[in-house]
């Protein structure tokens, strides 16, 4: 991913889980990496936490998915009920 296509998509707000992640991972390298000054170092851990944020986002919305695919049918089930496809 070119920075180009990462600063597009940070402009928009609409980053994906990867994207966010890969920039993420880069963000501590640099971090680990020091040789910043304190200005420099407090951005990267700015936008750091905001890239956390974006992650974490889409983690609880995939775990909200799953856990609503896997007690979907079970909750049918138990209360006697059964899938209709009205097609």
């Amino acid at each position: 991913m070119t920075d180009d296509a990462t600063t597009a998509a940070g402009a928009t707000g609409t980053l994906g889980y990867e994207q966010a992640r890969d920039e993420l991972i880069e963000v501590v390298r640099s971090l680990e990496a020091g040789g910043t000054t304190l200005e420099e170092s407090l951005a990267l851990w700015e936008r750091g936490e905001e890239l956390a944020k974006v992650c974490r986002h889409w983690l609880e919305g995939a775990r909200a998915r799953l856990d609503a695919a896997l007690a979907g049918p079970a909750d049918d089930q138990e209360n006697g009920e059964t899938a209709v496809d009205n097609d």
